[in-house]
């Protein structure tokens, strides 16, 4: 169970200092302004490629972050957190994406946390020193679906159509996810793709709704992906975490 915690509030790293090697203030705005160097530490999850599989299969939720600061992204993902969510990426396009989930992780070390957008080894190699337990990407990188079979962080490559699919399962991903699909026709699509490859975990990706996501889950979705249904464009620019939480506990809700 999530810990309830006062988005509205500043937030401090753990043990900065000891952890992360930062020789400043441990004040989260300074840490991430700051310009002298600092070498982080890896986290060592817990969790395996299992664990973390079957919790995405539970939740039925993957909550996508996209943030215009680091402060922010770090008030609204402990808002969506406090509402119930279990399994939350930030997106590579986030401002200090990676010390935001190193202090998420810090605070939530239970909680599914990974990176999305990841599209190159060295963002991947570094989403997971950060403590990502998945990493998530809009199409099939050879690379990085490689690289993490040295360790124990499920990679969710994107693909659109049945041969990339086929291809990103058969190259090792466990899971798949199927992207654009709103673009793509919607439920009708992904459920048509989902009849050919009833063996293969798929997650269904962009323009999902509350209202939508549950005619996925029908038609065999492992998980689907909540953007704008949790974070609320007019919510984050007002900064207004508390309608961010009620979005996180309905979605939460409509997983289960």
């Amino acid at each position: 169970m999530s810990t309830m915690v006062d988005a509205s509030a500043s937030f401090t790293f753990a043990r900065p200092n000891r952890i992360l090697g930062h020789k400043c203030s441990p004040n989260y705005s300074h840490f991430l302004k700051c310009s002298c160097s600092f070498e982080r530490k890896p986290i060592r999850s817990d969790s395996s490629i299992e664990g973390t599989l079957a919790e995405i299969e539970r939740s039925r939720v993957i909550a996508c972050l996209r943030a215009q600061s680091g402060e922010e992204a770090m008030k609204a993902a402990q808002a969506a957190l406090s509402g119930g969510i279990s399994v939350l990426e930030i997106t590579m396009t986030t401002p200090d994406v990676f010390e935001v989930l190193h202090g998420l992780v810090q605070q939530h070390p239970e909680t599914i946390l990974g990176v999305g957008t990841v599209l190159n080894v060295m963002d991947a190699k570094n989403a997971i020193e950060a403590g990502a337990k998945f990493l998530m990407s809009p199409a099939t990188v050879k690379g990085i679906l490689d690289y993490v079979q040295r360790s124990e962080v499920l990679y969710i490559p994107g693909a659109m159509t049945p041969t990339e699919v086929l291809n990103a399962y058969e190259d090792g991903a466990r899971i798949v996810k199927v992207y654009p699909v709103s673009a793509l026709g919607g439920v009708k699509y992904f459920s048509a793709l989902k009849k050919s490859f009833s063996h293969i975990p798929l997650v269904a990706s962009q323009g999902m709704t509350l209202d939508s996501m549950s005619m996925y889950v029908d038609q065999g979705a492992a998980s689907v992906v909540l953007s704008d249904a949790i974070f609320d464009k007019e919510a984050m620019d007002r900064r207004a975490y508390d309608e961010i939480r009620r979005l996180a506990r309905l979605a939460a809700r409509h997983g289960i």
